[in-house]
């Protein structure tokens, strides 16, 4: 995964309310740490950070470039979003360096086509693994070519690039290959569930019983 660049100004407002005056200003607020270093407060600019994220997914290695001078290869290890705007509040930038071995997790993808009336379920979408920070992989290929009803496909079972270790138990069921339920069976769960609904509308009011 390639290194997107990202400029960032230092941040000298802290508490709620500075983070909200940093996000109107069109800027996400963000710390950068590890290595040692004392955690620096920065802000970053919103829509490239945003770009970077929607491209390159959560494991997006950044050059962040901050005013003061700070020049540093990081990765986002903890992002805070608002569900409803679709915005981000805060980022935890973990500083890395170039050769270095991290441990992150990479999203999982169903590729190939299992056998005829079949279902397949995702288990888990995604998987922890060991790998250079500057190599690591977009995602992960979980083959489910051709597979029978009954069969699991676990992480051990799973393709690594080269220079990537599986961190994650190898015996983790990733995903379920499952027989396709059939137009009578279908037909049978619906049969089963209308009578109760059926009877409900069926069934007389109790009379109110007014005494004189």
């Amino acid at each position: 995964m390639s290194e997107v660049r990202i400029s960032a100004e230092p941040r000298t407002e802290f508490g709620k309310g500075g983070a909200r005056r940093t996000r109107r200003a069109g800027k996400v607020p963000a710390v950068l740490y590890g290595h040692g270093e004392k955690p620096k407060h920065v802000a970053l600019p919103a829509r490239e950070f945003a770009a970077a994220i929607r491209h390159g997914g959560s494991n997006q290695l950044f050059e962040v470039q901050v005013s003061d001078g700070t020049r540093v290869l990081a990765l986002a290890k903890a992002i805070q979003r608002d569900p409803i705007k679709d915005t981000f509040d805060h980022v935890d930038l973990l500083i890395v360096r170039r050769g270095e071995k991290v441990t992150v997790e990479v999203r999982v993808v169903l590729a190939g086509e299992a056998a005829r009336d079949t279902l397949v379920m995702l288990e888990h979408d995604r998987l922890a693994v060991l790998a250079d920070a500057t190599r690591l992989p977009d995602h992960l290929d979980a083959s489910v070519e051709g597979l029978e009803p009954g069969t699991r496909v676990t992480a051990g079972e799973i393709k690594l690039p080269d220079g990537v270790e599986l961190a994650a138990d190898p015996d983790m069921v990733v995903a379920v290959v499952a027989a396709a339920p059939t137009a009578a069976e279908m037909e049978g769960e619906v049969a089963e569930a209308a009578p109760a609904g059926e009877e409900a509308a069926e069934q007389p009011a109790e009379a109110e019983t007014v005494q004189a």
